[in-house]
């Protein structure tokens, strides 16, 4: 599924127009961002919880060459479902 197919489902589901849906998905991933980037949590009950890992620098290898590489430290987000979450897709 992707995002206008979502949006079209959220639509039908809640008679909310397509339009507005697509807004409101648009601001939750905003507000969702920000969070992140302050380095805060986002937990949303039933659903899960998102939030920033850091990984530290590594030695990796290109699958082309077989040559060794550097990997840089970065920062990733990261997402966690929740227990009804993961119970209701089953």
């Amino acid at each position: 599924m992707n995002k206008q197919e979502f949006i079209d489902a959220v639509s039908e589901k809640t008679g909310i127009s397509k339009k507005d849906c697509g807004e409101i998905m648009d601001a939750c991933y905003e507000v969702l961002a920000e969070t992140l980037k302050k380095g805060e949590e986002v937990t949303i009950s039933g659903i899960g919880k998102w939030e920033v890992r850091s990984r530290e620098a590594r030695q990796g290898v290109n699958p082309r060459t077989g040559e060794s590489i550097e990997i840089a430290a970065c920062k990733a987000p990261s997402f966690k479902a929740g227990k009804k979450f993961k119970t209701d897709i089953q």
